[in-house]
């Protein structure tokens, strides 16, 4: 750490106990708890608010700023930088504390920042899920020479059972997931035709060949075919268990 950048972290011996004297100037009620990535650059403020972990404070390196991530139910909700301690504290508060929306957190602190699929996610997955099929079409028309993942992802939402699951691409692989939060597993993937091979239906996102087929509606009730009985439609969180 730069004592010249940080004289504050400095004096204080750590940044989780310079945010408590902050705290304490402010006259707020804040718990802090070890960073991972040492006591010196990171710490995290702790979540009262159900489902909401901490959120994770984390120091630059060649200018003074500190970076925050809020994550909930395996998907980063808010993240921003500021080079004033005070705001972290401030933003520790309502994330945590008082359990602002994200559109409360950005206007009282405009250096907080979410995406619309953080959004949508706050919503509830169902929300989620439609915005992250949305995402999916727009990138399918932004790429005009790959028609074949176009196909696929259309052929794919035309199916009820895989439209109410939550879709992720990854390197052209499209992929269907029981759980909305980044870390969930897949149930099925599906590579689309490229170069004169065939779609390819997997158990996983880079493998696990459960079968091919020549056109992109083929494939979709292909991977239909291999979704465990009585799939219901995607749900909050990652399929983990609780720590």
């Amino acid at each position: 750490m730069n004592s010249d950048l940080y004289p504050d972290l400095a004096a204080a011996g750590s940044l989780a106990a310079a945010l408590d004297q902050v705290a304490a100037e402010l006259g707020v009620d804040l718990v802090t708890l070890p960073g991972d990535w040492g006591p010196v650059v990171s710490a995290s403020i702790a979540a009262l608010v159900p489902e909401r972990l901490p959120l994770s404070v984390h120091i630059g390196a060649e200018r003074r700023w500190f970076g925050v991530s809020g994550w909930s139910q395996g998907v980063e909700l808010i993240t921003g930088a500021t080079p004033d301690l005070a705001d972290v504290v401030r933003a520790g508060v309502a994330w945590g504390g008082e359990g602002k929306s994200l559109r409360e957190l950005h206007a009282q602190l405009p250096f907080l920042h979410f995406s619309e699929l953080a959004e949508a996610h706050e919503r509830g997955p169902a929300a989620a899920v439609d915005v992250s099929w949305r995402l999916l079409r727009e990138q399918a028309a932004d790429a005009p020479d790959f028609p074949e993942f176009g196909l696929l992802v259309e052929a794919a939402q035309t199916e009820p059972r895989l439209r109410q699951l939550s879709p992720i691409s990854s390197h052209w692989t499209l992929g269907f997931r029981t759980y909305t939060g980044r870390r969930s597993p897949v149930v099925v993937a599906i590579v689309p035709s490229h170069a004169g091979r065939p779609y390819r239906v997997q158990r996983f996102l880079h493998e696990g060949v459960l079968g091919e087929a020549a056109t992109a509606e083929e494939a979709a009730a292909l991977a239909v075919a291999h979704l465990p009985p009585g799939l219901g439609p995607a749900t909050a969180g990652t399929g983990e268990s609780p720590v």
